[in-house]
């Protein structure tokens, strides 16, 4: 079999994997998950206090945004599914950003969260995203829209078991200092995801001759 190495090819090999019928299964169930973890999170974050439960719901809400935008641009030409990944980069570094200032507010007003709700609920969500990421690891090594799905899953996974280590930390010190220590992390780990996806949408994007991008449009 032939080996393909230019763009056009490239391409081609990206849209089928994306137009696969399990990659479109799974992507309808990891939107089902995040959406229905992110309404269970956000109301039992604002009830425990914590930051870094809020955090996960967050991104969450992000990942059903991402992986709804993932099947709205699968099939279609490598720039639009580069253009559709810098946009989920660019909002995973706009959450990122809003939890870095989130935890610098309970840290400042020194807030301490219900540690047995956090671990509750992390011990759901890490069953569900690990699941996830499991199922989506055999599309991590496509475009930056597919990297960029994989990314999400993996981050979400690591933010799952971050929260039950932060409740672990609130009940064994009885401060909120590990929770906000645990939200500081996955604002940085969302800064470097959103980050890579950007930089390899716009490695994307370059490659494609300017006469391609105009077609495309």
């Amino acid at each position: 079999m032939a080996c393909c190495h230019d763009v056009t090819c490239s391409s081609a090999a990206s849209s089928d994997t994306l137009n696969s019928r399990k990659l479109r299964r799974v992507l309808w169930i990891a939107l089902a998950v995040n959406a229905g973890f992110f309404v269970t999170e956000i109301a039992a974050g604002a009830a425990a206090g914590s930051t870094a439960l809020q955090a996960d719901a967050l991104d969450f809400f992000g990942d059903a945004a991402n992986y709804a935008i993932s099947l709205g641009v699968a099939g279609m030409a490598l720039t639009w599914r580069s253009r559709a990944a810098a946009v989920k980069g660019g909002t995973l570094i706009a959450f990122a950003l809003w939890v870095l200032g989130s935890t610098a507010w309970h840290a400042f007003h020194g807030t301490l969260p219900r540690a047995e709700v956090m671990g509750v609920v992390g011990i759901a969500a890490l069953i569900a995203n690990g699941g996830v990421a499991l199922m989506l690891y055999r599309f991590r090594g496509g475009d930056a829209n597919m990297r960029s799905v994989w990314i999400c899953s993996r981050n979400d996974a690591i933010g799952n078991a971050a929260v039950l280590f932060a409740a672990l930390g609130v009940f064994g010190t009885g401060t909120g200092w590990p929770d906000v220590i645990v939200a500081a992390i996955m604002g940085g780990l969302g800064l470097w995801g959103g980050w890579q996806i950007v930089s390899q949408a716009r490695g994307e994007l370059r490659s494609v001759p300017a006469g391609r991008i105009m077609a495309a449009e």
